[in-house]
């Protein structure tokens, strides 16, 4: 929902007034085109904001939609593959999806377009996050400007989301404490995911919970949900179900060099949705107008500058280094200050031999070898890259795959045409958005 937010300012429907529902993907399995959390707006008029699939559904869903602002009630709608029926609205790509979709303001409490419109002057370099309930029960939302400090369990709206008002304190507190374990990492992460927290009255069922947790089939593709299956005496309560999307100000990706691999890394940098400053101790070779699209410019001793901004809290556990100066006088100091600190990824330019004399002097200026072994060194996936664009490929290339696996996901550094099984690892409790995390 908050990639649509910038969009919500020129989208006629929201500026006449109309009223709109949003199907958002709430669980993903296979190869989908798109994550958790992906959002579509669809007005009374039928016409959309967005996309879900890149096609596949969204015929499907606009029907769900205008069905459910004619009702006022919410669904629940999964999408998949059918090999048998070939008209069956489905997923070519094999995939499935299960989508939420609610109108707007149907709900005490609920998501209303006018909160939206509220945040639309937050641009995705901004933060900003946006808790959902999506359960049967649901209803409701949480617009939270400032994820990174925001505190859970002493937020009343988030009480509210949650039903707690006719819990005793005991009981409230705890279901607070268990909503603070799960979302509190999620939205300072700036990750969007899915938490599944046990009702009041009890935890569900073994196959019940798999079936929520989508272990277990759905009802077919493009079926709805019978809103009454929440409360059957039979298979017990449904888990309160909160979508989390959350948005921290890009990361920074620190390029240290000012040359000709510097130049090309820069803009490859920023389509990646980083935060890029180069930095170089000669000013004649930092301010060349080639260097004027970075976001900030600077020149100083790169060690110095890198322990400076550390010291100054502006560095964090998703920045990137990449050191291209191939120069000792330079690179050693500097490496050995990045390594002292927590970061994402550590990167320096250079061939093998260089990289067997780097190691040997950061060893000798007393930097661990369980440190080394974060050096991305050289840098780059092995693509065979030779110019300075090919480099740049190679380094964002290996910064994907660096940071797919910090997310928990099974990289493989090779071709698509040569592997087998999906080409999407989806995580469908939480999926990450933002550069690092």
């Amino acid at each position: 929902m908050l990639d649509l937010m910038p969009s919500l300012k020129e989208w006629q429907p929201a500026a006449t007034g109309q009223r709109c529902a949003v199907a958002t993907v709430v669980g993903a399995g296979g190869s989908v085109p798109r994550p958790l959390g992906t959002s579509m707006l669809v007005s009374e008029a039928g016409d959309v904001l967005g996309s879900l699939s890149g096609g596949c559904v969204e015929g499907a869903v606009v029907e769900a939609a205008l069905a459910a602002l004619h009702d006022g009630g919410t669904r629940r709608e999964f999408f998949g593959y059918s090999a048998e029926d070939a008209f069956a609205v489905g997923l070519t790509c094999g995939g499935e999806l299960e989508i939420h979709i609610e109108p707007l303001g149907s709900a005490p409490g609920g998501l209303r377009l006018e909160s939206l419109q509220a945040f639309t002057g937050h641009g995705p370099a901004s933060a900003l996050a946006l808790i959902r309930r999506v359960d049967a029960h649901g209803g409701g939302a949480v617009v939270i400007p400032d994820p990174a400090t925001y505190r859970v369990d002493s937020s009343a709206e988030l009480a509210a989301l949650l039903g707690l008002a006719s819990l005793g304190a005991p009981a409230a507190g705890r279901l607070m404490l268990a909503a603070a374990a799960q979302l509190e990492p999620l939205l300072r992460g700036g990750r969007t995911g899915l938490v599944r927290l046990a009702p009041p009255e009890g935890c569900l069922p073994a196959g019940m919970a798999a079936a929520m947790a989508g272990e277990v089939p759905g009802a077919g593709s493009g079926t709805l949900v019978p809103q009454g299956h929440a409360t059957n005496t039979a298979t017990g309560p449904e888990p309160i179900t909160l979508l989390v999307e959350s948005r921290l100000p890009p990361a920074r990706l620190l390029i240290f060099g000012a040359n000709d691999f510097g130049a090309a890394l820069l803009p490859a940098a920023q389509l990646l949705g980083y935060h890029v400053t180069l930095c170089d101790a000669r000013p004649a070779f930092a301010g060349q107008s080639r260097f004027a699209g970075a976001d900030q410019v600077v020149t100083a001793w790169p060690h110095r500058y890198l322990a400076e901004e550390a010291a100054a809290g502006r560095i964090d556990a998703r920045t990137v280094a990449c050191v291209l100066t191939h120069d000792p006088k330079f690179d050693i100091p500097l490496l050995q200050t990045a390594l002292s600190l927590d970061l994402a990824y550590v990167g320096a330019m250079g061939s093998r031999r260089s990289h067997r004399q780097r190691v040997d002097s950061l060893l000798a200026a007393g930097v661990p070898a369980e440190a080394l072994s974060r050096l991305h060194s050289p840098i780059g996936l092995d693509l065979g890259a030779v110019t300075p664009a090919e480099v740049a490929v190679s380094i964002t290339a290996e910064l994907v795959a660096s940071r797919s696996r910090s997310a928990g996901a099974s990289v493989r550094a090779s071709s698509l045409k040569d592997g087998t099984g999906p080409i999407h690892n989806v995580n469908t409790t939480q999926h990450q958005e933002t550069p690092w995390t």
